[in-house]
């Protein structure tokens, strides 16, 4: 198995690492969107995060990582009832995948003539409690859009053919990266989007200089840079699994939740979803830090990320959205 480039050296993306790692502390944020130049870290970071993740403990040979064997669903195949440890699925959804690739494909030939609910799992399945990865995700077809809106809304895929239901866990982080001058993203989907950043190739020459000399290092000795690296992966696992203990503990007072509805208000978010996502994303870092409670400092460090994709349109304003929620913070929050 290929490892992974370690996610501690990264170079640079802050923001993006930042927003992978309390989607890693709380799933429910909702996922990342990643929007920026070609060769920016995208790939490297989810696939980075994911290996330094604490393995996942799942039923033995459960087609969809099943923690329990209670949870197995029942038309899977599964004869051992024992758990075993692998590592936090990270799973590539392609542009040209069909659809029964995607939710699985059911025999009807074989449920019909011999009784069976023959099913064979598709890239949902195997992603459960893991990551389910979209590049250039501005250019999925509408269809798997669509399919990827209700599995997300609901955590739970559903495969219906001919009268016949399969169901099984569908529960991922999802991770969508992309170039904006590809082609936007349809708003649906951009909303279910918990995060989104921005990425952009560094102009700094000491900055590229260091990136191109850890990925030379990593091309050259893997087994050398992965040693060399172990010891901080390390430590920022230890710090995701201390923030997922605390987290639930972790309160948000009034103050907090006015700082947050007054910041959407005035960013002119629609619904509550940007309340929400704002209020998990503060609470996640507060936990990753430590504290036992939300500021407005945590508050104005995930505003952008848990924003910029919720706004609307002002023709009259040629700022981006990432200076509007900027601009904003400064002056709701000030």
């Amino acid at each position: 198995m290929t490892k992974a480039f370690p996610f501690s050296a990264i170079v640079g993306q802050e923001e993006m690492k930042q927003a992978m790692i309390l989607t890693a502390i709380d799933p429910g944020i909702g996922g990342v969107l990643v929007f920026g130049d070609r060769g920016t870290g995208k790939s490297t970071a989810v696939r980075g995060l994911a290996a330094l993740l604490p393995p996942i403990s799942a039923v033995a040979g459960c087609p969809v990582n099943s923690a329990t064997p209670e949870e197995v669903p029942d038309w899977a195949k599964v004869h051992e009832t024992h758990l075993v440890e692998k590592p936090t699925p990270v799973i590539d959804l392609p542009l040209g995948a069909t659809e029964d690739r995607v939710v699985g494909a059911l025999d009807i030939e074989k449920a019909l003539t011999q009784g069976e609910k023959a099913f064979e799992p598709g890239l949902l399945a195997r992603a459960n409690r893991g990551y389910l990865y979209i590049d250039e995700v501005n250019l999925l077809e509408d269809h798997l859009v669509d399919l990827l809106l209700d599995v997300a809304q609901s955590g739970e895929n559903v495969v219906e053919r001919e009268g016949l239901s399969i169901r099984h866990a569908a529960r991922f982080v999802l991770v969508g990266s992309g170039n904006p001058e590809e082609g936007e993203l349809r708003p649906q989907l951009l909303d279910r989007f918990g995060l989104s950043v921005e990425v952009t190739s560094p102009t700094d020459i000491d900055t590229r200089i260091e990136v191109v000399r850890r990925r030379d290092a990593f091309d050259r000795d893997r087994a050398g840079f992965l040693k060399t690296w172990h010891k901080e992966d390390m430590a920022l696992r230890d710090r995701i699994v201390a923030a997922r203990a605390t987290l639930d503990g972790v309160e948000a007072g009034d103050a907090v939740l006015r700082d947050c509805a007054e910041l959407c208000v005035a960013l002119g978010s629609d619904g509550l979803r940007g309340e929400l996502t704002l209020l998990r994303a503060a609470r996640a870092l507060a936990a990753f830090e430590g504290a036992a409670d939300v500021t407005r400092d945590h508050v104005k460090s995930v505003a952008a990320s848990a924003l910029r994709h919720r706004l609307r349109r002002d023709p009259l304003d040629e700022a981006g959205s990432t200076t509007r929620v900027a601009r904003t913070v400064e002056e709701v929050l000030a």
